[in-house]
This record gives C-alpha cells, structure tokens and sequence, in this order.
C-alpha cells in the first residue's frame, strides 16, 4: 500500500470547488486544481518519491480536462492497483442555486454557448454523471455558504480512521428555510416541547443551559433520545454492510435554533462513545432571531 492519499475533487461549476480544495489546503494537503487526470500517475509517482515527506494530495479534476476526461476511470483504477489510497468527492447544488451564484459573481458558466447558465449547467451534469455515480462522497452544497461548506470540509477530511469506519453527520437544521438536501435521514423534532413558547428561552439557543435543562426535565424528551439513539445504532450497521461510507442525520425544529440544537449535540456524543468519526454541525444557529 502506497502512503500517498489523493483525494480526486470533481463535480459542478458554481459547487464550491475552489472552496474545498483551499479548505484542504489549510489542512496540510498538497493541492492542484485542474489537474488532467492523465497527468495523475506522473504526479503521484513524483510525489512518492519526494524528498518533503508529502502524504496526501487533492486535485481538482472536472469539465475544464475535456477529452482527457475518457480516461478518468482507467487511471483511477491503475493508480488504485498500484497501492494509491483514493477517494471521489464529487460536489453539486440545485439549478437554481448555480445560476444565483454565476449570477453574483458574473462569471460565465464554462460550458455557456450563448444560450444561457442552465443549458451550461445540464450539460455539465450529464458529461459528468458518469463520475458522479461512482464516487465516494456527493456532497449537496445548495445550503451552504463558503465558510459553512470550509468547515464541512476541514471536520470530514481532517482524520483518516485507521481502520474503516463510516462518517456520521448531524446537522440541525430550521425547517423554515428547507429540509438539507445531503440528509440521507431526517429527524423531526417538532413534536418536542418549544422553549420558544417560553419568554426567559425565546433569545436563547440550544447551547444555552437554561435550553438544555428545560428539555431535558422532559420525559418525552428523554424518551425520544433513547428510542432515536437505539434506532440510528441498528441502522448503521446496516448501512456499513450495503458499504455506504457517509452518513448524514438531520435533525430539524422550526427555526433550527432550539430543540433540533439540543438534540443533534446529545445524539452526537452519544454516538461518539461508540463510532469514531462522528461530526456536529449546526446550519441555521447562527441565524438571525428576528428571522425566526
């Protein structure tokens, strides 16, 4: 087995990219964007035998490697037997969001012809669904903002479990501006009660200790913790063996700022008595209150 771990990041124009390849920069990783893939054994083989002890490499590969492109699969596949540790992270977001983001920025869409950002857009899907189906992790960006998908980024790349272990992602969320699109559960906790509906909680959030308490002197409460605790614990099996290696648990309230905060911290250190690699991330804490 070769020491070298490369990362492949491929995916749409307008995803976040960029956003994550400096993202793993900051985390140590040797980066190259745009990279043809089949320039990808000469690098790596480099890299091998470099004297600066470089580990691990992420490169950028998408629409821009054009023909090169046909042999994406084939050098993967060699570069795997050769011993290289690889994984396809693969990064998208609904139509609507690309063209609002192309749209800020004003840059044109790559594969734009003249007859607009969304024949660009499906176009691109289309070429690349072909790596989209096989890669390891499809990361849905359409709820993220740079620093949001930086910090997913840093949290599911920072460790390498020394023996597999599936990653597991809570997210709470507010279902007032949408249920997450890379949930693969969704945990309603609306039925809880609201602290809302208490005047002293209303401008707290669920990392305040007044919160926590008060849900937590609940029966229901401590009825739901246990019951979606055994649940999620007799699903991952279960998922490990149809070989799924991400995970995502969202868990929702109204505003995202009270119960679903309180319920995804609870359930994610309980998790983390027994699974490695478990990460926390909160989507619309950091929301304004007046929004709510």
């Amino acid at each position: 087995m070769k020491l070298l771990r490369i990362i492949i990041i491929s995916g749409l124009s307008g995803s976040g990219k960029s956003t994550a390849i400096k993202a793993l920069e900051d985390i140590g990783f040797f980066c190259v964007d745009n990279l043809p893939i089949v320039l990808l054994p000469v690098f790596a083989e480099l890299l091998t035998q470099s004297a600066y002890q470089i580990n691990k490499v992420a490169v950028v590969v998408d629409v821009r490697g054009k023909e090169f492109l046909e042999k994406f699969f084939s050098t993967v596949e060699n570069l795997k037997k050769e011993g290289f540790n690889i994984q396809i992270l693969f990064l998208e977001s609904s139509d609507e969001v690309l063209q609002t983001r192309f749209n800020i920025t004003r840059r044109k869409h790559p594969l734009d012809t003249g007859a607009g950002i969304i024949e660009g857009i499906e176009k691109e899907r289309r070429i690349l669904q072909f790596i989209r189906e096989r890669a390891d992790q499809i990361i849905d960006t359409s709820d993220y903002n740079v620093h949001q998908l930086k910090k997913f980024i840093v949290q599911t790349f920072s460790v390498v479990p020394e023996t597999f272990s599936m990653k597991i992602d809570l997210l709470s969320f507010g279902y007032s501006y949408g249920i997450p699109h890379l949930a693969d559960l969704v945990i309603d906790v609306r039925c809880l009660p609201n602290p809302y509906f208490i005047s002293d909680l209303r401008r707290l959030t669920g990392k305040d200790e007044k919160v926590i308490r008060y849900l937590l002197d609940k029966e229901v409460v401590q009825v739901f913790l246990t019951r979606w605790e055994e649940m999620i614990k007799f699903l991952i099996p279960l998922y490990e063996k149809e070989g799924k290696a991400y995970l995502t648990l969202a868990i929702g309230c109204t505003g995202g700022q009270h119960r679903s905060v309180v319920v995804a911290d609870i359930l994610a250190e309980r998790l983390k008595k027994k699974y490695k690699n478990v990460s926390i991330f909160h989507r619309d804490l950091e929301r304004e209150k007046n929004q709510w």
